[in-house]
């Protein structure tokens, strides 16, 4: 498996926020290249089962070939919009709905294969060995490459990795979400190499102003002056030096803020900083 250490989240690009067009789209795409960030984040229900179909416009537009990229997505959330007639969100791991998401996904991206396939959210109705048919049949029809995981922790992961390989758990973390530390699931997948992503990657703290993210903002005024860059960088910094080699998915689709990311590899936050980041998140001293 091979993914770049930055992964580009494409849930936001589409109606569910910046509503960019095809042009707009392709733009992004090559600002990401230019910075060495080859690998796109989709899930099928984005933008309410749209913005797969618009990022495989831009892409072909680009004109970058398809081996060049590496295409994430996920599937198995029945999402309620205009494009589907269910009457309340839900999960779906059947083989058939799999297998059929899986083609719906490669249409509209208009892709071959996917890179990763991912189960979106655990399901209690979710069947392993179900599921673990479905992923056989698309690798063997060279549909899907790699098989992974979202937002499941350590038992159900266990439970799926019984009846199929799981390669990646694609989790939500970050200074402000910095449970994954404590409740095993980091640990987890460092022991059982199982590579983590990491969704949300800034978490709250340019998203709210509370006690915690307040207490964030102060201490990275001082970082940002020592280390010379900037709060989003210090922040994906603290995740990326996690012993299991976090791959952080950012959701920016600011050109500048993109081109930006490039600092992240000027600069280690010393181990007290790292502590220190994780103790204001706290809210109290380690234990």
């Amino acid at each position: 498996m091979k993914f770049t250490p930055i992964i580009a989240g494409v849930m936001n690009w589409g109606v569910w926020d910046k509503n960019l067009d095809i042009k707009s789209m392709e733009k992004l795409i090559h600002t990401f290249m230019n910075q060495n960030i080859t690998s796109f984040d989709h899930a099928d229900i984005y933008g309410g089962y749209t913005t797969e179909e618009s990022f495989g416009k831009a892409f072909k537009s680009s004109g970058i070939q398809r081996e060049a990229v590496q295409l994430i997505s996920k599937c198995g959330i029945k999402y309620l919009s205009e494009k589907r007639s269910y009457q309340i969100k839900h999960y779906d791991y059947s083989k058939e709905y799999i297998l059929w998401s899986v083609d719906e996904s490669l249409k509209n991206l208009q892709t071959d294969y996917l890179d990763l396939l991912l189960l979106h959210r655990p399901s209690p109705l979710l069947k392993p060995e179900e599921v673990a048919e479905a992923v056989s049949i698309l690798k063997e029809r060279g549909k899907i490459k790699h098989f992974g995981l979202s937002n499941f922790l350590p038992h159900q992961t266990d439970l799926v990795k019984q009846y199929v390989d799981v390669e990646v758990n694609q989790i939500q973390f970050s200074a402000t979400h910095h449970f994954p530390l404590t409740d095993g699931q980091l640990d987890y997948m460092l022991l059982n190499q199982i590579k983590p992503m990491a969704w949300n990657p800034l978490g709250s703290v340019f998203k709210e102003n509370n006690e915690q993210t307040l207490c964030l903002k102060n201490l990275l005024a001082d970082l940002i002056i020592k280390y010379e860059v900037s709060a989003d960088i210090i922040l994906l910094r603290w995740i990326l030096q996690h012993p299991s080699q976090v791959i952080p998915v950012i959701g920016t689709a600011n050109h500048d803020r993109i081109e930006n990311l490039k600092k992240l590899d000027s600069f280690q936050l010393e181990t007290e900083d790292w502590f220190k980041i994780w103790t204001t998140s706290l809210g109290h001293k380690v234990p």
